[in-house]
């Protein structure tokens, strides 16, 4: 191993790159310069060509002309990519974007001693006194990934945040190692990036609630969650390691008790619950008799953290809405606390965090109307904590997209409760609308549209003073956009054209 690093060996010898995405680009411009050293080969196969990453590879192999360096498209066989004379790879990075049920994946994985991700590389090759905190869930990682950040910044760290938020990690830390610089990494994780980790091991590991999602990818629901937890799996081999765990969630608060029920030698790293199965009010010592906990006591948040009980300032006192946020708040300073910052710090910093794009984003009053943007809510459970974000208003919400094809009962329930109004667009459209249907008998008001610009004039004409347009959509956006980013800045256009 090279000293002063984390786990980064002197040779990496025949490397296999899988795929050409943002993370998978990242990864060879940090090895083709180790060509010739550290790397004995770079081979990349780029899955299907374009023009594009046509251009890409030329570029590359311009800047490092050497046969050491191959890049392929339209090959899926990484057997068939081998050097001459070998019979593995000695490592593979694969993109998040290839399953690991797929036979492009499984391909390489036969012919890989080891496979992970571009994570687990930046992790690896960074400075052996730097700082991981790394967070994952199903909803509220890039809010809780962006808190973290800025609450450790708040309290006089260097922090930056990466993987899904921000830069490709390893592009990161490459920066970083050629300007000496150890730092607080704050990586947002997905199930895809977790599902390959061998080694990773951040000093901190961040689990929100884990609900349903991305099935095609994962197969089953059991896959994605288990993906998930790989991210806790090496915590005992770091020195004073800390799991911050969402307790309000059942499958979340399930491993809870199997971390209390091994007992503080066996499991090796302390943990935070927040909150309880009672919600984020309710405090894991007093529960279940838990070390430490996270929690929101009379609107107070408060962090019991190694013996000290601190008090960040009140639950109404950020900017960002929803029980959920209440959350992702004391989850965020849970994480800066195990850090090493201050509770002053800490309080002073949460305050002053502000909404980010596509969750639950304000943008503007229009004749007494409130228009919020939530784009990012791609599943059922996010529009789930949306809708609740506004008690005791009761929003005017549109539902809608690219089907997921996830059960709707508890949608339909939760807006019988929390909804004035219902607009349902898009493919998923007429499925959505014949579930919500029976709540016109309730008094919400369910409409039909086509595309996504009538469904927001049908809201815009169903609000008055003093409502709420909520653009929360429990769906992709794949149907009439290209990401939900484009999704939620089409909203935003549309407010503004309000004002004409």
């Amino acid at each position: 191993m090279i000293p002063g690093r984390k786990h980064a060996r002197e040779s990496l010898g025949h490397v296999l790159v899988l795929g050409l995405g943002v993370s998978g680009k990242a990864a060879v411009e940090y090895l083709a310069p180790l060509l010739g050293g550290r790397v004995r080969s770079l081979t990349v196969l780029g899955g299907a060509s374009s023009e594009a990453a046509l251009a890409w590879a030329a570029a590359v192999a311009e800047a490092h002309p050497t046969s050491a360096l191959r890049v392929e498209f339209d090959q899926e066989d990484a057997a068939a990519a081998l050097p001459a004379g070998e019979g593995a790879f000695d490592v593979c990075i694969a993109s998040p974007g290839i399953s690991v049920f797929s036979d492009f994946y499984r391909s390489a994985a036969r012919v890989s001693d080891a496979v992970i991700g571009e994570v687990e590389l930046a992790w690896c090759e960074s400075p052996a006194d730097s700082t991981w905190v790394a967070v994952t869930g199903t909803n509220g990682k890039t809010t809780t990934t962006a808190l973290v950040e800025h609450v450790l910044n708040g309290s006089g760290f260097d922090a930056k945040a990466v993987g899904n938020i921000g830069d490709a990690c390893i592009a990161q830390v490459a920066r970083d190692l050629a300007a000496g610089v150890a730092r607080h990494y704050v990586a947002e994780t997905s199930s895809y990036q977790l599902a390959s980790v061998n080694e990773f091991a951040p000093e901190v590991a961040v689990m929100l609630g884990i609900t349903p999602d991305h099935v095609k990818w994962h197969r089953t629901h059991e896959h994605y969650a288990s993906s998930k937890m790989r991210l806790l799996q090496n915590l005992p081999k770091v020195q004073g390691a800390v799991a911050v765990l969402d307790a309000t969630n059942g499958e979340v608060r399930a491993k809870v008790r199997g971390l209390r029920a091994e007992g503080d030698d066996a499991r090796g790293f302390d943990y935070v619950p927040v909150g309880t199965a009672a919600g984020v009010g309710g405090d894991m010592r007093a529960a279940c008799g838990s070390t430490n906990a996270a929690f929101c006591d009379d609107g107070v948040l408060r962090v019991a953290l190694r013996g000290r009980e601190c008090d960040l300032g009140r639950a109404d006192g950020l900017s960002i809405l929803g029980a959920h946020n209440v959350t992702n708040a004391l989850a965020a300073a849970s994480a800066a606390l195990a850090c090493g910052a201050q509770p002053g710090d800490v309080a002073a910093a949460l305050a002053t965090f502000a909404p980010l794009e596509h969750r639950i984003e304000p943008c503007g009053v229009h004749a007494g109307v409130a228009y919020f943007n939530d784009s990012k809510a791609t599943n059922v459970d996010a529009t789930l904590q949306a809708l609740k974000a506004f008690l005791p208003k009761r929003p005017i919400v549109m539902l809608g997209g690219d089907d997921k094809g996830t059960d709707l009962a508890e949608l339909v329930d939760s807006c019988r409760t929390h909804a004035k109004a219902v607009v349902c667009y898009g493919a998923a459209g007429p499925r959505f609308h014949e579930a919500m249907a029976p709540l016109s008998a309730d008094g919400v008001d369910v409409a039909l549209e086509d595309g996504f610009a009538q469904a927001f004039a049908r809201a815009r004409d169903a609000a008055s003073d003093g409502d709420v347009v909520l653009l929360s959509p429990a769906c992709a956006s794949f149907d009439e956009f290209s990401c939900f980013e484009e999704r939620g800045m089409r909203f935003k256009e549309l407010v503004r054209g309000l004002e004409g």
